[in-house]
This record gives C-alpha cells, sequence and structure tokens, in this order.
C-alpha cells in the first residue's frame, strides 16, 4: 500500500490520495499543480520580484524577525503536521523543523546586511592609481526552489528566506509526500508580513517539480536523490541557468583507538537514527579499529536495548516511522542483500512487529564489507553498519572509497589528529567529536563533493548564491584615455617600457599588487 496513489479526476491535474505512514490510513487527496499553474506562478513571481527588490534590507530582516516569533508561536502546530505526514518522533521534529528553522531566521536576519551590503575593493597594480572597484550584490530574480521529504519545513524555510532576504522571489514545491509541511513555510512567512507573490509553495508531485524547472526561473535549488538531481542539472545546463544540488550521501564514521568510546557508541546511534536516519549526512558506514571493535561493539548494544520506538508520538519516543514506503522497500532490500552476502544482524533486521504502520526496528549489522548494497548505496534507514579494520589508514580509505562525499566523522582524543583525518577524508564537511552538525551551523557553507552534489548552500557563501556578484569599475579622474585607439609603434613601445620598468627594474609591480 503507497503513502499516495494516483485517483481519477474530472479536470486537468492530477489528484493523489494520501494516507499516514503511521497508521497506513487515508488522510486525503492532495491536487496536484500543473504546467499552467506553474507558469502562473512564475509570471506572478517575476511581477513582485523588482518591486521587492527595492524595499529595504531592514523592512525585509523585519519580516524574517516576526516569522521567527511566529515560527515560535506556532511551533505546536508544525510539530504536529510535520510529524503527522512524516511519523518522525516528536524531539526529531522540534529539534530539526523548529529549533534550526529559528536559529537560521536569526541567524540570516542578523547577518543579511552585512553579507549583501557593497563593497569597496582595492584594485591591485598601476590600475589601481586611476580605477575603483565596487562589487554589488544583485538579486537573481525568482528562483526555483524544490525540497524533499525528510526536513519538510526546515528545507523550505532555510533556503527560501536567505534568497527572499537577497531580493528574489521563490516559486517552491515541497515532496507530494509531506505537502502541507512545505506550505506551511508560505503561510508563516506571510503571516510575518511578506508581500504577496514572493514566496508561493505549490502542491504537486515531480511533474511539478519539473515544470518550475523548466519554466523558466534564474536558479533552481534542488535538495534530492542523486538520480533526479542529475536531470535537474541537465536541465539548468541547457538553459544556463545557475543550480545548486544537494543529493544525499552514504557518510562514514571513523572510530580511532583513542576515542571516547561512551561518546562515540552514543553519535553512532544518532548519527544514524536520528529522523528515522532519514537525513542526507546520516551516519551510515562506521569504520571502528581492532583494538576497540569489541568494547564499541558492546557499547552500542547496550545502548541500543533502551530504545523507544511507538507511535503515540510523545516526547519519550526515539525512533519514529520511515517516512514513505518507497523508502522501506530500499531498507528492506539492503537489509536482505547485506544478509545474503554474509552480513551478521546483532539487532533489529525488521519491521517492528508490534506496531502498524512504516516502522523498522533499530538495527544493527556486523560483518559488513563495502561490496554490499547497504555500504555502497544510500540506505537512508534507521541502521548501524559496523565494520573492523586493522588502522586509521585503512579506515580512511574505506571511507574514500564511495560513490558519495557528503559529510563525515571521525572520533579521537587527539583533537589535532581528528582534524588532520577530517582534512583526508573526501567529503563537502566533516565533524571531529560528533555527528553531522554541519548543516546546523548556518555559518558553514554546505554542499557535497562526487555524486553528493554540486554547490554549497548556506552562511554568506550560500547567501550570496542568490545573487550576482557584479564588479562595476569606476574611473578615477577621467581625461584621454590612456589606450585609445589609434594604435602604434611608439604606444606600443612604450607599455614594453613600462613592464620592464615594474616588473624587471624595479620591484614596484610587486608592491603596487
Amino acid at each position: 500500500m503507497s503513502i499516495y496513489e494516483p485517483v481519477t479526476s474530472d479536470d486537468s491535474r492530477r489528484h493523489l490520495q494520501l494516507r499516514s505512514p503511521i497508521t497506513l490510513e487515508t488522510t486525503g487527496e492532495l491536487v496536484c499543480a500543473n504546467a499552467d499553474d506553474v507558469s502562473a506562478a512564475i509570471s506572478r513571481a517575476r511581477a513582485a520580484q523588482p518591486v521587492w527588490a527595492k524595499t529595504s534590507m531592514q523592512s525585509r530582516v523585519a519580516i524574517v524577525q516576526r516569522a521567527l516569533q511566529i515560527v515560535l508561536a506556532r511551533q505546536d502546530e508544525i510539530i504536529d503536521t510535520v510529524v503527522g505526514e512524516t511519523g518522525k518522533a516528536r524531539t526529531d521534529a522540534m529539534s530539526m523543523e523548529i529549533f534550526s528553522v529559528a536559529d537560521s531566521l536569526c541567524y540570516y536576519a542578523k547577518n543579511a546586511e552585512k553579507f549583501l551590503r557593497p563593497r569597496k575593493r582595492k584594485v591591485h597594480g598601476i590600475l589601481g592609481l586611476m580605477k575603483q572597484l565596487r562589487i554589488v550584490y544583485k538579486p537573481l530574480g525568482v528562483v526555483g526552489l524544490i525540497t524533499p521529504w525528510n526536513g519538510p519545513f526546515v528545507l523550505v524555510m532555510n533556503q527560501a528566506v536567505q534568497a527572499v532576504l537577497a531580493g528574489n522571489t521563490v516559486v517552491a514545491k515541497g515532496s507530494e509526500v509531506t505537502p502541507y509541511s512545505a506550505k506551511l513555510a508560505e503561510s508563516i512567512l506571510a503571516e510575518a508580513g511578506l508581500p504577496e507573490n514572493v514566496l508561493q509553495v505549490l502542491l504537486g508531485d515531480g511533474e511539478t517539480g519539473a515544470a518550475i524547472v523548466q519554466g523558466g526561473v534564474d536558479k533552481v535549488s534542488f535538495t534530492g536523490s542523486v538520480a533526479t538531481g542529475r536531470i535537474v542539472a541537465e536541465a539548468c545546463g541547457r538553459q544556463l541557468i545557475p543550480c545548486t544540488m544537494e543529493l544525499g550521501g552514504n557518510d562514514a564514521m571513523i572510530v580511532c583507538q583513542d576515542a571516547d568510546l561512551d561518546r562515540a557508541a552514543d553519535g553512532a546511534w544518532l548519527g544514524s537514527c536520528m529522523n528515522t536516519g532519514h537525513y542526507c549526512c546520516g551516519t551510515e558506514r562506521i569504520y571502528v579499529v581492532a583494538e576497540v571493535y569489541d568494547e564499541f561493539v558492546r557499547l552500542v548494544m547496550e545502548k541500543g536495548k533502551g530504545l523507544r520506538q511507538g507511535n503515540s508520538h510523545g516526547w519519550n519516543e526515539d525512533i519514529g516511522a520511515v517516512f514513505w514506503d518507497r523508502q522501506m522497500a530500499i531498507i528492506e532490500a539492503h537489509v536482505e542483500d547485506a544478509r545474503s552476502k554474509g552480513a551478521t544482524i546483532l539487532m533489529g533486521g525488521r519491521r517492528n512487529p508490534d506496531l502498524d504502520g512504516l516502522y523498522y526496528e533499530p538495527t544493527v549489522i556486523t560483518d559488513v564489507r563495502n561490496d554490499m548494497d547497504i555500504m555502497i548505496k544510500e540506505t537512508f534507514g534507521p541502521i548501524l553498519c559496523i565494520q573492523k579494520v586493522d588502522n586509521e589508514e585503512q579506515a580512511l580509505a574505506l571511507a574514500n572509497d564511495s560513490e558519495f562525499g557528503l559529510n563525515g566523522n571521525v572520533w579521537t582524543k587527539d583533537k589535532d589528529k581528528g582534524y588532520q583525518m577530517a582534512l583526508a577524508i573526501d567529503t563537502g564537511s566533516c565533524s571531529v567529536n560528533d555527528m553531522a552538525v554541519s548543516y546546523g551551523i548556518p555559518a558553514a557553507p554546505f554542499g557535497g563533493k562526487k555524486s553528493s552534489g554540486v554547490g554549497q548552500v548556506n552562511g554568506k557563501k550560500g547567501m550570496r548564491g542568490y545573487c550576482h556578484e557584479m564588479p562595476i569599475v569606476i574611473d578615477r579622474f577621467g581625461g584621454k584615455m590612456q589606450n585609445a585607439y589609434p594604435y602604434s609603434a611608439k604606444s606600443a613601445e612604450g607599455m614594453r617600457k613600462m613592464m620592464d620598468f615594474l616588473w624587471v627594474k624595479t620591484p614596484l609591480g610587486r608592491w603596487l599588487s
């Protein structure tokens, strides 16, 4: 039984019947925006953008500050909506969808003006005597934003707020699995005073998203699967528009001989199972050096006994439901592939027999190898895969033996060693003695390498990515242009002598640089 299924309709739009991952009962019908709806939304955004771009940064920031207060005031409603659509643990919903959003709104409201303020830049060399340089940040126009089902509220809010603070308008689409969690972003920013059509969150499926990508927007920010990301990136390339692609991962955790094993075991559980394992920089491969392997596994198993999985969605539950039946099928297939190839299931490895809905037990698997699907592909589930390694060098080699490169984490009491090992991991970011916190730190640019994505979001770089960084060169003194026509042998010889003077006979050229 699917979380959503097409149903017949009498109009030109696709209709989907939605089901709860908690009970599998029908929760309603989603009417998907079609190509005409998308075109109309982009036209409205295009008309609204010049007016919005002329508003002061102070006015934009005030809206974001009000939105922060509204998020906090409406947090129970947001959590209820997200939990109802995803089945995630209530604490995961609070930490990911409320705290992270509030922190992000506060950060960008405080820093947007500084990040996007026009800057004077020194012109190097002899040109610096005659020219001035200004760098200005001009909004791109209309941004297309496509977000997935694992962080349905935070991923819309975080990116949309950066884009609108930069002076853009946004046409967004959340997942058809979690449409109303995404729609909350539009509601909250409208309540905060964001003008009509500056942010539009459409309800729809993949065809709706494709219409946004090909609808004439000026940039696409996409978060989702590698397969879909490639299609989106190719479409952006054909249109010669910029894009950022955050495409998931298969993150490695390395436990060194000198690690705090108790903390590392906690980090393994949280890194692998937070949000039911449904987050792109979740820990999916754990490499433990042989000297501490047995003790680490013992601690993991001991801590795993106390994990609570349930469907009442109170604050005392640790592991929620799998959000989507298609993801459940992937999780089950990867576990069975590992089992068939000789892996040992120490805990879990099945659907929870005591719960209706899409509940997969928190799982510990050992005797895994890098030729198993569960170690190669993105599983996106509440699973710890633990592999014994001879030494840290082997752990690094195995960690880098992946098509993905989003995040990773290293556990050692020697922070300098941890830093050097983090540098050696071929990923977009890395943590030392913690699980993936990079996305939760707004100042940190976030993005992947290899199949994990293109470009970076968040922080100063991410916000400026919603702008064209435009240099303006201003002549200081006026008068006759130095290299005006007509050219002559005499003027060429004069330039030759000047270059000789600057960089051969004197150090003046280096000084001016």
